[in-house]
């Protein structure tokens, strides 16, 4: 066998296909290493990858899907660890979907990328023009607490949220290289996350959230919208950031108590 044969054979795959009606679970496919777990019934769903981490070429792909009326939190079993690449970006995708009266709460745990990370990630949300979805990714640059740096990494981020049909947020997130550290992108920061909020009920949050985040993270809100950008100088910072913000917008869900694990 060749080494590149090699490497080929050592990727990773996984999927999973989750759907949740009011009645509760009506689907759910699970595929390689990506598998899903119910803590409680119904309200929420871990994501697990079995393989431990990504690595250049790995693909995972995630199809949630909230019916009419009912509601569903997903997260993580932990901190997704993206290692150096060989040369291809991991791969991940994740299309979700809420129906008329539905909410979703997108609540994965932090990425991690380590020196030399490679990692392409789409999300792409359709949403019932009264849906509520809640979600959230975090970036750590390394583990400070261990003395990690990263040099060089490459990250491409894209979401796509429709609702009602509509385009109603765009957002990309791309860099190849040295992490950005000018004043007009990360600086000092060690770990960024975005949060995003949409449905009714969304403007009514800002000045609590710009109250909660104070001067060094910004947020804004329009047309059933919220975004929020944190900045942080490791992961523990960040976290004592998110938190509050999440369980603030997660309207009386709470988050999940693996969070706090």
């Amino acid at each position: 066998m060749t080494a590149a044969a090699a490497i080929l054979r050592q990727r990773s795959h996984g999927a999973i296909a989750l759907r949740v009606e009011r009645s509760g679970l009506s689907r759910m496919r699970e595929e390689g290493a990506a598998k899903v777990r119910f803590p409680q019934a119904g309200g929420e769903a871990i994501l697990i990858n079995t393989g431990g981490g990504l690595a250049g070429g790995d693909a995972f792909t995630f199809d949630i899907a909230v019916g009419d009326g009912a509601s569903l939190t997903v997260t993580t079993q932990a901190a997704e660890r993206v290692y150096r690449t060989l040369g291809p970006p991991a791969e991940l995708v994740a299309r979700l979907s809420a129906g008329p009266g539905a909410t979703l709460c997108w609540l994965p745990q932090e990425t991690i990328l380590f020196d030399g990370a490679s990692l392409s990630r789409r999300i792409e949300a359709e949403l019932a023009s009264d849906a509520r979805l809640l979600m959230v990714e975090a970036v750590i640059f390394g583990r400070t607490e261990r003395g990690e740096l990263v040099r060089q990494a490459m990250l491409r981020d894209r979401w796509r949220i429709r609702r009602g049909g509509k385009l109603v947020f765009a957002d990309d997130l791309a860099f190849a290289g040295p992490r950005p550290a000018s004043t007009a992108t990360l600086g000092k920061a060690g770990a960024v996350a975005t949060v995003l909020l949409i449905g009714g009920d969304a403007e009514s949050h800002f000045e609590p959230v710009r109250t909660l985040l104070g001067p060094h993270c910004g947020a804004s809100a329009w047309s059933g919208k919220l975004i929020a950008r944190l900045t942080a100088g490791d992961g523990f910072a960040l976290r004592k950031l998110l938190v509050p913000l999440l369980g603030l917008l997660a309207k009386g869900r709470g988050l999940p108590k693996i969070w706090s694990s």
